[in-house]
């Protein structure tokens, strides 16, 4: 790992920068998700269920995650459970709740989609040091968070 000069940039440009990435993964996104036979909200659920694991998450997790409904997220389930993706469980602790596993051959599908563009960005974060990997890290943990709140924040106002 190695560090390359940086350009300077001014934080104008620094956002514009940012809103072209934005947008430039949502349309990759809905790409993705036609390929898939599903839309963008079932792709991104499906997302957190490969990304929490073994450890499965319930539906009401999924539905704050996303921020929609319980029933809303019924529906999603339902959509991903007919397009073979994930599976429901009774929650072993409390046989009331649901938890939901993805299934072996859509888990392979979304890795075969998937694992090139990861590759790329592994060759683009190895361009960085381990002291700017920890600066971007921390911008796009806080940034997330950030748009959560303004999110959580608009929804209140309207």
């Amino acid at each position: 790992m190695h560090a390359n000069p940086r350009p300077p940039a001014t934080q104008q440009e620094a956002m514009w920068a940012m809103d072209r990435l934005i947008a430039a993964h949502l349309f990759g996104q809905q790409e993705m998700a036609q390929v898939m036979g599903l839309n963008v909200t079932d792709v991104t659920c499906f997302g957190f269920v490969l990304e929490a694991g073994d450890d499965l998450l319930t539906a009401g997790e999924l539905a704050e995650r996303v921020n929609v409904t319980t029933g809303a997220m019924t529906g999603v389930l339902n959509r991903l459970e007919r397009a073979g993706f994930i599976t429901r469980r009774p929650d072993p602790a409390d046989r009331r709740r649901v938890r939901v596993a993805a299934q072996p051959d859509a888990v392979a599908m979304a890795r075969r989609l998937y694992e090139p563009y990861y590759a790329r960005l592994a060759e683009l974060f190895a361009d960085y040091s381990p002291e700017e990997l920890a600066v971007l890290n921390d911008w796009f943990r806080r940034a997330t968070r950030l748009a959560e709140a303004f999110r959580e924040e608009s929804r209140r106002q309207t």
